[in-house]
């Protein structure tokens, strides 16, 4: 398929910079993806969309502050660090910026109790780095201390709380971006969704910046896609195989999350466990685990868009995408959302 099949025209005002308050007062459009029937409702909504015979599976992944600022050692000159992702304790794969000028060996200043060693340069440009500092101090809190969290490239604004960048759900760190379909959940309207008899499984992939790079090849079919690691808990895979078997509705939150199920997926079961992934969902795509998506609206001619258009179809996600935009729609990570069903 040509990656041009899968653009459209977004003016730039409807790229939201900043969340909705409350969360689930954004808007939501309702898309039946065997009629292609459009409804416009708001996201405190979904109430209505689910019922007790649903199960909605979300990515718990927490984003950590991944954008460390500093110098290489000894010179005035600048350098920027963005975590991808934990190796072993205290490694990491990044992004390093200015890249020519930062080889192996070379030592990034962060603070005096926290500077970063290049130990090794990849092949895609990426480097390894040894986090060093003290023995009494905890890596997390000194992330927390120093790093910054890495908003998306089209969003120009700072947010004020870096918890906007979170979902209410979030508990195991290790993203360098959100799961941001999942942004429109209050604490609220979990415990009305857990009321109604609406459960909830997670699982947990860590969320690289590589999910905004862009398709590069004119055909799709020659992506290939970045690797992602995830992680599924032995009764949260019970959960969600019990509820297939029960044929209760599989409700991904997220194309994180449905990545993850069709990933885990063997012989119509999720496998508990580790794993990676380098799954490039496009159409045409035979979904195993998946009934229904909750997702937001996303970049043109991105992996995401094209996922989206395996599930829901390709004429109703780029007739859907055409009425979000006549409607005003919010796009993007702190965007309006989308519930294909």
């Amino acid at each position: 398929m040509d990656k041009s099949m899968f653009n459209y025209y977004l003016p730039p005002e409807l790229i939201a910079q900043t969340p909705i308050r409350p969360r689930d007062h954004s808007r939501l459009m309702c898309l039946n993806r065997l009629t292609g029937e459009i409804v416009n409702r708001y996201f405190y909504d979904i109430l209505d969309e689910l019922n007790s015979n649903s199960l909605l599976v979300v990515n718990n992944s927490k984003v950590i502050p991944a954008r460390l600022l500093g110098n290489i050692s000894k010179t005035t000159i600048a350098a920027e660090v963005l975590l991808l992702r934990a190796i072993e304790t205290d490694v990491y794969e990044c992004i390093v910026k200015p890249g020519k000028k930062i080889w192996k060996n070379t030592i990034i200043d962060i603070d005096e109790s926290l500077s970063l060693t290049i130990v090794d340069v990849l092949s895609n440009g990426n480097r390894i780095v040894k986090i060093n500092h003290p023995t009494d101090t905890d890596i997390d809190d000194l992330l927390e201390k120093y790093g910054q969290v890495p908003l998306p490239p089209y969003i120009t604004s700072q947010i004020q709380d870096s918890n906007d960048y979170q979902t209410v759900y979030a508990s195991l760190p290790g993203s360098a971006a959100a799961p941001t379909a999942g942004f429109h959940f209050t604490s609220e309207l979990i415990d009305r969704l857990k009321d109604k008899g609406i459960d909830i499984a997670c699982v947990t992939l860590h969320i690289g910046l590589a999910t905004f790079r862009p398709v590069r090849e004119a055909q799709i079919e020659n992506h290939h896609m970045h690797t992602e690691y995830y992680h599924i808990q032995e009764e949260e895979a019970e959960k969600i195989n019990k509820a297939k078997v029960e044929g209760k509705k599989i409700v991904a939150v997220g194309t994180t999350s449905v990545r993850t199920l069709e990933s885990a997926c063997i012989d119509n079961r999720v496998v508990a466990g580790y794993g990676s992934t380098e799954i490039f969902i496009y159409p045409p795509y035979d979904f195993k685990m998946v009934d229904a998506l909750i997702t937001n609206f996303h970049l043109p001619e991105s992996t995401l868009i094209m996922l989206v258009s395996a599930f829901a179809g390709y004429e109703n996600t780029m007739k859907a995408y055409s009425v979000a935009v006549n409607e005003g729609y919010r796009f993007y990570s702190f965007g309006d959302a989308m519930y294909i069903s």
